[in-house]
């Protein structure tokens, strides 16, 4: 099996989160090292998707926001678990017949059920638009939805032929998305966030080496860097 890095859990800003998302990618890319992980929020933060015009925010809540390097509509993070995977190019790291999208989903889908809180597939030809603004009003297919509202969804940006794909999994109504209701809403299971983290961990080791790894010293300086100079910066937030 293919060696993929399994990144330490973190809590922290969004301007950090999407920074060593990007640094992921960034390692991919030049040193052909796939990473894996999962993280929570240090506050209930706004993502803007690359082509959303900043303009947006003035029809959601005052939150603290920063703009992604994916696609998409706005997220409001909050009671949620959120995962990234940085993938080298080549095929031994492309799945046979499944995107990597529908991969994920199905194993978030197969930890759902094993929770006792199933979700199901958007198919093509379901899709439902809710809203105009947030991610999780427009149902596309492969997002996983539960008694009809979306609870897991993703995004990917490519460097180089490496891929990144990141996504949300709600778990809990947020008090800045009301209209929004979570996994404990819609089935009654209070899944911790380290919990389905750990489960998921066990689905990405069916596939590849699972092992333990950490930030290196480049990374970290490349992290640093891209929070200061791109997603701390309004040059890159209010591009558009």
């Amino acid at each position: 099996m293919e060696p993929i890095r399994l990144m330490p859990f973190a809590k922290l800003s969004g301007v950090a989160q999407m920074a060593a998302d990007e640094a992921l990618l960034a390692t991919a890319a030049d040193a052909g090292i796939a990473s894996v992980r999962f993280y929570t929020w240090a506050e209930p933060t706004l993502s803007l998707g690359y082509f959303q015009p900043a303009g947006v925010r003035d029809t959601l809540p005052p939150l603290p926001w920063v703009r992604r390097s994916t696609g998409g509509a706005a997220l409001v993070h909050d009671r949620e678990l959120t995962y990234a995977v940085a993938l080298p190019p080549g095929r031994a790291w492309q799945p046979a017949g499944e995107s990597w999208l529908c991969r994920v989903h199905h194993w978030i889908q197969e930890v759902l059920a094993d929770l006792g809180a199933a979700a199901e597939p958007v198919v093509c030809g379901r899709e439902r638009k809710l809203g105009d603004v947030l991610c999780f009003e427009h149902q596309t297919a492969g997002d996983l939805v539960s008694g009809g509202a979306k609870v897991a969804g993703s995004a990917q940006r490519k460097l180089r032929g490496a891929l990144l794909q990141h996504g949300s999994v709600l778990l809990h109504r947020s008090g800045s998305a009301p209209t929004l209701p979570g996994l404990f809403e819609l089935t009654g299971r209070d899944i911790p966030p380290e919990e389905l983290a750990a489960r998921l961990t066990a689905k990405f080791a069916t596939a590849f080496a699972v092992t333990p790894g950490d930030w290196t010293a480049d990374e970290v300086e490349l992290r640093e860097m891209l929070a200061g100079e791109k997603y701390g910066s309004p040059a890159w937030n209010e591009k558009r």
